[in-house]
């Protein structure tokens, strides 16, 4: 399945324009030169097709046989003690049903750096880590994956549909997301669903329009992004097209 939201939905290049460019800007300014000094040498293993190839099939995996997604730790543990050579870079939700070590197929230490947080909303800190994760650790895909019934984004749908308040600092959390479900005009059983889908469209296209690192390395083909849909049902992750 390829999920698309139509412009009549959700204008995403024109909400990122409206985000990104002071975010770009401040960027390129305070990060560029402290990243570009503490990259390595060292070329990526794998390119960003055969790192998105790679969790395809660990989730195949995953979902035929997840009892079988087990990993020898001790022995990796000793492997990446001094160093780290992780291949993709995943952005996704602090849901504790959404790992993303198990449902990629089991991947063991070393293998993702991982970005979480509640409804996978990029900020400064999280923007920073998937920069270092692509700049400096070579990783050549970057996945911002969102989930089913995310408790985030239901949040952030019922402020907008029901003008529910949420206090403390869970109400200012969801606070970019609520632009992402105003612009979902279809408030029916598939609301919230829709608006988890647009958030991670959302999500990946502010990484590029945000990060002028990230966006030279995407313009140089050594890295792609991509927004993800995970299912709690059925385990499939669903890669929706790139940004």
């Amino acid at each position: 399945m390829c999920f698309e939201c139509n412009s009549a939905h959700f204008n995403r290049r024109s909400f990122v324009k409206l985000a990104g460019l002071a975010g770009a800007a401040a960027m390129t300014a305070g990060f560029g030169m402290t990243t570009r000094a503490l990259a390595s040498d060292a070329a990526p293993a794998l390119s960003p097709d055969e790192a998105l190839a790679k969790l395809q099939e660990g989730n195949r995996a995953f979902v035929s046989d997840a009892e079988a997604c087990a990993a020898n730790f001790s022995k990796r543990r000793q492997d990446v003690a001094k160093s780290q050579a992780p291949w993709a870079i995943v952005l996704t939700c602090s849901d504790s049903r959404v790992v993303p070590e198990l449902i990629f197929g089991g991947v063991t230490l070393g293998e993702l750096f991982v970005a979480r947080n509640a409804g996978n909303v990029v900020d400064t800190d999280v923007l920073g880590t998937i920069e270092y994760g692509a700049e400096h650790l070579h990783a050549p895909l970057i996945v911002v994956m969102g989930h089913k019934r995310c408790g985030a984004v239901s949040a952030a749908c019922e402020v907008v549909s029901k003008g529910t308040r949420l206090d403390g600092s869970i109400g200012k959390m969801i606070q970019s997301i609520l632009p992402v479900a105003l612009a979902e005009t279809d408030r029916g059983e598939n609301f919230i669903d829709n608006t988890v889908h647009a958030n991670a469209f959302n999500g990946a296209e502010r990484v590029l329009a945000e990060s002028a690192i990230v966006s030279r390395l995407v313009e140089e083909g050594k890295v792609k992004i991509m927004p993800a849909y995970y299912d709690l049902d059925t385990g499939v992750v669903d890669f929706l097209h790139k940004v």
